[in-house]
């Protein structure tokens, strides 16, 4: 028992290096991010740092850049998970197919995923430019006389923030749906196609549910991070036309880095980390509900 304790008190004290660490650099930021919302902390403005309670969370409702901002959040993180869900399913239903050069494919199809998000949104500032953009390049091949800024009207600037958001991310989608078809032996499609099942009746009978958990629990980790994106508004837009394609994460960099009010900043970020927790608790439900389904 002695040895036992020992033993215990040992594993703690090798770890706890680690979670002191983790401690600070966690758990110590989320502490200020609380504790700085409740101060007036505007250096333009003057910021006495006084405790002012609530008045920072009072003020974000009636923020017309906050609500603004909110919009185009769930707007993104909605249209971009549909299409998600739609484009990532395909291509991988595609890349599982049989044909020569399918390993190169996979391979090559990556490669969006693997170029850093700030360097994909600046080429797509070029991209969709009027004058020599690739986009109205390829339109003008159709219709020469075309001509259209996509980055300088609010619906066409938002549905670009959104196309090169699906380029990036739905082929690391696709991969990881793939992983789970490959899973879905053989004889279940021989057996149904003997039965007489054709290829929409499989789909919807075979693959959809052996693939819906991993479909699933993706889906919830990539709508979290929707929800956080940073880097694709601040490369591609910066936030513009006007505030229309601001998100809420480059809402807080531009109130804390920008404006310098940092109060108030701090409350729009426990706005949304209580917004993440939430989906955070719906994560874990909806795996612990598929488990038990499945019996795990």
């Amino acid at each position: 028992m002695l040895k036992k304790r020992k033993a215990i008190l040992l594993a703690l004290l090798l770890v706890l290096p680690a979670l002191l660490i983790r401690g600070f650099t966690t758990v110590q930021p989320i502490f200020m991010t609380f504790y700085n919302s409740l101060f007036d902390l505007s250096l333009f403005k003057g910021g006495t740092g006084e405790f002012i309670g609530l008045q920072n969370y009072k003020d974000i409702f009636t923020d017309d850049k906050f609500i603004t901002s909110t919009d185009f959040t769930v707007i993104f993180t909605v249209v971009s998970m549909i299409f998600h869900i739609v484009l990532g399913v395909g291509l991988a239903l595609m890349l599982n197919m049989k044909f020569k050069g399918k390993k190169f494919l996979r391979v090559t199809v990556l490669i969006p995923w693997a170029m850093p998000m700030v360097v994909a949104g600046q080429a797509a500032r070029w991209a969709f430019n009027d004058m020599y953009g690739l986009v109205n390049d390829l339109i003008r091949r159709v219709n020469p006389g075309f001509h259209f800024d996509w980055l300088i009207h609010n619906d066409s600037a938002r549905l670009a923030v959104i196309a090169v958001d699906l380029w990036k991310d739905v082929p690391f989608f696709a991969i990881l749906v793939l992983a789970a078809l490959q899973f879905i032996p053989g004889d279940i499609y021989e057996s149904a196609k003997i039965d007489g099942a054709g290829k929409v009746r499989a789909f919807f009978s075979i693959t959809v549910p052996n693939i819906s958990k991993t479909v699933i629990t993706i889906s919830i980790f990539f709508t979290m991070w929707r929800l956080t994106s940073f880097d694709v508004v601040y490369a591609m837009t910066s936030g513009g036309p006007g505030d229309s394609t601001t998100l809420l994460s480059y809402r807080i960099m531009i109130e804390a880095f920008t404006n310098l009010n940092l109060g108030y900043a701090s409350a729009i970020g426990v706005v949304l980390f209580v917004v993440m927790l939430l989906f955070s608790g719906v994560n874990l439900f909806v795996i612990k509900r598929i488990n038990a389904r499945d019996g795990l």
